[in-house]
């Protein structure tokens, strides 16, 4: 995949709107909002030096949170300039105004290297609409056109998708580097490569469990995902959070489960030369409770066929359990490439944290290429210490799942190189 990379000469001395991911979560301090979690933004920074050393004027625009098409303060990206100017240090302002004269006069005003950051995107209903009447707008703000926004990639608006056909586009610094981490994971891994799946459901992960199983040489399953595995292989799961289908009933996701794993029966893999394991790995145990509040837990075996009794039906499985804790483990330590979205359990709770803080230690501590993503996965990293520790994290949530599902990401297409 060959994305169109900006030079100097593309970018020096000119203005350039850059499309930016700052939907960012706010929280309310000394009465004012701010930014709670900084890694969107600093996920740009690189890309806004680079404009800065080549005395670039820089537009900054973005949506956050959903508006749907009304102007809402609470929604407004006037914390995330604030952030870049007071925290960040760097010469930002911000304008409550998207497009119109009043922008094109602020911008005229800005010096090279500076920064202007425009209000909420999706304070205007033509956004998500993919207005071509809108994108124009935007595109008279700059002479160059730069998608730093791989997370939001995927969606067919005016800043992503309309905007490209009026400016001269190019991929941004991290854009690029989650297009090259993510490719590597479909394209070119090397081998053994383990994939680590989690997470509550099994909607957003399925299609690129489909996509990578064939190149990965296994799959460690857990959290509510591994329990449509589990049903789908006849083990009961009792009262455990299962996504049997999509809303409207059409795509039964316990049936896309079912076919993977008859897919994968005969394949092996062997541990330590010589023990043979399936490729798609479902939890051998798993520490249950009746809901996740709950101190009492208990440890289910689901590799022995023991008969359920009816104290059972209430359980809820809530973490993987400590022998398939130990067997993931030990499998990594084989592996020479690890992809991991989504925790082993419900991490949030101490009871239940065990499985998802083992399994990131592991990684963490292997010699593989480790590339991980999710929100869900970027706050168990954080709280159990260990960010930092991988070779690359991706915030990219639903657009790097999509994109590992095989399919073509609408804000990528329009800067490629044809």
């Amino acid at each position: 995949m060959k994305l169109k990379k900006f030079s100097s000469a593309d970018i020096s001395n000119k203005t350039v709107l850059v499309r930016v991911d700052y939907n960012v979560p706010l929280e309310k301090k000394w009465g004012k909002l701010q930014v709670a979690d900084t890694q969107r933004i600093e996920n740009s920074l690189p890309l806004i030096k680079e404009l800065q050393q080549a005395k670039a004027k820089i537009v900054l625009m973005s949506h956050l949170g959903r508006p749907k098409g009304e102007i809402k303060p609470e929604l407004s990206l006037e914390p995330v300039a604030r952030y870049l100017k007071e925290k960040a240090h760097l010469k930002a302002s911000f304008i409550s105004q998207t497009v119109g004269d009043e922008v094109k006069t602020a911008i005229s005003q800005l010096n090279p290297g500076e920064i202007l950051v425009l209000e909420n995107l999706r304070f205007h209903p033509e956004e998500k609409k993919n207005d071509a009447g809108f994108a124009k707008q935007l595109a008279s703000l700059a002479d160059v056109y730069i998608n730093e926004a791989f997370s939001a990639s995927h969606r067919a608006h005016a800043s992503i998708d309309a905007i490209a056909k009026y400016l001269p586009a190019f991929a941004g610094v991290h854009l690029q580097k989650e297009v090259e981490y993510l490719s590597l994971v479909m394209e070119n891994p090397d081998q053994p490569f383990i994939m680590v799946i989690g997470g509550a459901k099994i909607s957003d992960k399925v299609e690129a469990v489909q996509n990578l199983h064939k190149v990965a040489n296994m799959v460690l399953l857990g959290g509510g995902v591994a329990n449509n595995f589990l049903k789908a292989e006849g083990i009961e799961t009792h009262k455990s959070y299962l996504e049997e289908a999509d809303k409207d009933g059409k795509v039964s996701y316990l049936d896309m489960a079912g076919k993977l794993v008859t897919e994968n029966k005969t394949e092996r893999v062997l541990k330590d030369g010589y023990i043979p394991l399936p490729k798609l790995m479902t939890p051998i145990d798993v520490i249950a409770a009746k809901d996740k509040d709950s101190k009492k837990t208990e440890v289910v075996d689901l590799s022995s066929g023991m008969q359920d009794t009816p104290n059972d039906d209430d359980l809820m499985y809530l973490d993987i359990g400590p022998r398939t804790t130990q067997l993931y483990c030990d499998l990594l330590i084989q592996a020479k490439t690890i992809f991991w979205n989504g925790p082993m359990g419900v991490f949030e709770k101490d009871q239940f944290a065990a499985g998802t803080r083992e399994i990131a230690r592991a990684i963490a501590r292997s010699g593989a290429q480790t590339i991980i993503g999710g929100g869900d996965t970027i706050a168990a990293i954080k709280k159990f210490g260990y960010s930092g520790r991988y070779d690359y994290v991706s915030s990219a949530g639903g657009a790097a799942l999509e994109f590992l599902a095989g399919k073509k990401l609408v804000g990528v297409e329009r800067i490629l190189n044809n």
